[in-house]
C-alpha cells in the first residue's frame, strides 16, 4: 500500500530540506522520525511534519497497517516561488533579499497485516 503528502510554499529554503531528506530517504520511518525529531533546524522540523502526514494518509487509507514495515518510499524537494524583498543600503542604493519557499512531496508505503 503506497500513500503521499505533499506541502507547497513551504518559507524555508530547497537547499536546507534537502539535505536532510537525502539522508533519510528510504529509511524505516521509526528511524526517520527518531533522526529528525533530535534536529533543530527548521527544515528537518518542516520535513518531519509532510513524513508524519504522508503515514497518517496511509493509516487512514489501510486499517490494519504494520508500522514496523512503513518504509519511505522516495522525497522530492522542488523550488517553489521566490518572494522578492529590497532592504535600503548605503548612498542610495538598494539590495534585493530572496526569501525561497518549496514544495515538499513525501511518498510512504507499508504491508498489510493478514487476517
Amino acid at each position: 500500500m503506497i500513500a503521499q503528502a505533499i506541502s507547497k510554499y513551504v518559507r524555508v529554503s530547497p537547499r536546507k530540506v534537502n539535505k536532510y531528506s537525502k539522508v533519510i530517504k528510504e529509511m524505516p520511518f521509526r528511524e526517520a522520525d527518531a533522526a529528525l525529531g533530535i534536529i533543530t533546524a527548521r527544515g528537518a522540523r518542516s520535513l518531519r511534519k509532510v513524513i508524519k502526514s504522508a503515514v497518517s494518509n496511509l493509516m487512514e487509507k489501510a486499517k490494519n497497517i504494520d508500522e514496523e514495515t512503513i518504509k519511505i518510499e522516495s522525497i522530492i524537494v522542488n523550488e517553489g516561488p521566490t518572494l522578492k524583498r529590497w532592504i535600503p543600503r548605503a548612498r542610495g542604493r538598494a539590495d534585493r533579499i530572496r526569501k525561497r519557499t518549496c514544495h515538499i512531496k513525501v511518498v510512504v508505503s507499508g504491508k498489510e497485516i493478514e487476517k
